[in-house]
């Protein structure tokens, strides 16, 4: 994944500043006041959106970091599952030598 271009902090306050105006500004001019990239403040309130609730179309923020831990933890124990079978295999040919494994 690629480096986020404007600091979390930066983001907040945009998301922050738009969301608190009455009547909403348009997406660009906001972005465009906070020097920041319209495509980025408007993913950044779509997932602040989906963070309080307010949007079932996308995951929070949670569930994606969820989703990236077990992800690693499901590719690890596939790993440690390659490794114990390759093990087991080795053994059982130690154990019954006239038995051919594959």
């Amino acid at each position: 994944m690629g480096t986020r271009k404007y600091p979390p902090e930066l983001r907040e306050r945009a998301i922050r500043l738009y969301r608190e105006s009455e009547p909403r500004p348009v997406i660009r001019r906001r972005a465009e006041q906070l020097n920041v990239h319209p495509e980025a403040l408007r993913n950044g309130i779509r997932q602040a959106d989906a963070d309080h609730g307010e949007r079932d179309d996308r995951p929070s923020t949670s569930m994606l970091e969820e989703n990236r831990r077990l992800a690693q933890e499901n590719a690890e124990l596939r790993r440690v599952n390659e490794v114990l079978r390759a093990a087991s295999a080795f053994f059982a040919s130690e154990i019954d030598p006239t038995r051919r494994r594959s």
